[in-house]
């Protein structure tokens, strides 16, 4: 029977993994249509990725506290299913190297452009 606990887990990982996907394209595509409305100029353009950047680090902030919930939950024994919050915990440790990554590179790009000469 635990044999199938880690099946089960990633099964439920593979559905978040795919409404995540499905998420992401419904909003890639909320932003081509909101830029070739008629009042549509370069400002919401850079709102988009304002927002997108703003999605992208409250959906880091959710899965960091998530994990922070089921690990208090752990501690105190209430934890019904070990594999999945360690799936959990994993998974908000990968997401935050990631936009650790992403910010370090948008750092190196911007202290590049800066460093242009005129």
């Amino acid at each position: 029977m635990t044999a199938f606990l880690p099946v089960q887990a990633l099964s439920a990982l593979s559905q978040q993994a795919q409404s995540m996907v499905a998420t992401a394209n419904a909003q890639s595509f909320q932003g081509p249509a909101a830029a070739m409305a008629p009042s549509a100029a370069a400002e919401p353009v850079m709102g988009s990725f304002g927002q997108f950047v703003s999605d992208g680090l409250s959906k880091v902030n959710g899965q960091l506290i998530g994990s922070q919930v089921d690990l208090q939950k752990l501690a105190m024994g209430d934890a019904r299913n070990l594999h999945q919050i360690m799936i959990n915990m994993e998974e908000s440790r990968v997401s935050f190297q990631l936009m650790m990554q992403v910010r370090s590179r948008l750092l190196e790009a911007y202290q590049d452009v800066m460093k242009m000469p005129i």
